[in-house]
């Protein structure tokens, strides 16, 4: 579903785990149909119950062609290393997982980093939460990003919020959500998960790569040489 503020011809693609929260809080305060103009008055599961993140669909893209069209993406491995650190250590989700709560599948809900990213098809076949987090890019915000009058990166927050305030001609501010007190690293990780995370984000680092540097490629060529 495209996130739209009508009256400010604003449209928007969310991609989970790339800031999504703290956009759709901002988006609800200018957004007339809502009650509250501070963003920080809204929590993070009203946001999105008011915002629905979902698969990129053209038909619905072509409606909003004279609006403001933005998305935010975010590295693939800090944005697939993030479902760890908030879904499952954070939030602890997978305690609410029913078939590894009634043992119908050989996983545990308290995964170290690589049992989980080297388990991360089962986890994504029992797990509706880690499944919509961990899916590519691309299903969010289609395949080409010719179609955004804008693509930012999270690094470029800032940015977006002073286009949004020029785009409506008043202040508009992105708050900050789901920030991670120990975000994990490839240090972090064995080289079998190395391998596994590398083969999984090879198209999504393609599909972005006039964002992002894929850091299996360059780790590959610094050891090469």
């Amino acid at each position: 579903m495209v996130i739209r503020v009508d009256p400010k011809r604003l449209a928007y693609m969310a991609v989970p785990n790339a800031a999504c929260s703290s956009i759709k809080a901002a988006l609800a305060a200018i957004d007339p149909t809502q009650d509250m103009s501070d963003p920080m008055a809204f929590a993070q599961k009203q946001v999105h119950s008011i915002y629905a993140t979902q698969r990129f669909r053209r038909h619905r893209w072509d409606q909003v062609q004279d609006f403001f069209r933005f998305t935010v993406v975010r590295d693939p491995l800090k944005r697939l290393l993030g479902v760890y650190t908030n879904r499952v250590v954070g939030l602890r989700e997978l305690h609410n997982c029913r078939k590894i709560k009634r043992g119908r599948v050989n996983l545990t809900a308290d995964p170290d980093p690589d049992y989980f990213f080297q388990n991360l098809c089962g986890y994504i076949a029992v797990s509706s939460s880690v499944k919509h987090h961990a899916l590519p890019t691309a299903v969010f915000t289609g395949i080409d990003l010719g179609r955004y009058s804008q693509v930012y990166r999270t690094s470029d927050i800032s940015k977006l919020q002073d286009d949004l305030s020029e785009h409506i001609d008043s202040p508009v501010t992105i708050p900050h959500f789901n920030s991670s007190d120990a975000p994990l690293t490839l240090d972090d990780l064995a080289p079998e998960t190395h391998r596994m995370l590398a083969a999984r984000l090879e198209e999504e680092y393609r599909h972005l790569e006039g964002y992002f540097a894929n850091p299996f490629i360059t780790k590959h060529v610094s050891m090469a040489a």
